[in-house]
């Protein structure tokens, strides 16, 4: 008998891996229970919840083309609020409900290379006076970064790195 999507079989856990584990069914098929699909509760240690022998109930969740199937134990329980959570399950992480330390406050605004002054108001000079002007200040800024590059300060860090 084929398995098919959504129906509930009984079965035996046959092997138990660091990820899951294998359940062969009353009618020989196999499939995996991934540790996810255990419980509703974070599990740690799958055998401390799950021994080989052990006969189990799962729901089909699929069966792929080349006849892996995936089975769930956590399906077949219904999530209790407050429940003792079972053996190597530990408490899943609370949200801090706090206002943050920090206040963010917006990011300077945004200049224009090196500030240079793009439309000169008190000169009217032609373009290629602005762009003479520009290509010196570029210059001299690309010398300075390049001084500094050389003295093992990176533009990214405090130069702090190693060497």
């Amino acid at each position: 008998m084929a398995l098919s999507v959504g129906a509930i079989v009984n079965g035996k856990i046959t092997g138990i891996t660091g990820f899951g584990a294998f359940v062969e069914t009353e009618d020989g098929s196999r499939g995996m229970i991934h540790i996810s699909e255990i419980s509703h509760s974070y599990v740690e240690n799958i055998k401390s919840v799950l021994k080989i022998g052990q006969a189990v109930t799962v729901k089909v969740l699929s069966v792929s083309e080349d006849g892996k199937v995936a089975l769930s134990l956590k399906q077949m329980e219904k999530p209790v609020d407050g429940a003792k959570k079972s053996a190597g399950s530990r408490k899943p992480k609370q949200f801090d409900q706090r206002k943050p330390k920090r206040k963010y406050e917006p990011a300077p605004p945004v200049t224009s290379p090196g500030d240079f002054e793009w439309q000169s108001s008190s000169s009217g000079g032609s373009f290629e006076d602005m762009m003479s002007k520009f290509k010196r200040t570029s210059e001299d800024k690309m010398s300075d970064l390049k001084r500094g590059e050389s003295r093992g300060y990176s533009r990214r860090g405090n130069g702090g790195g190693r060497k």
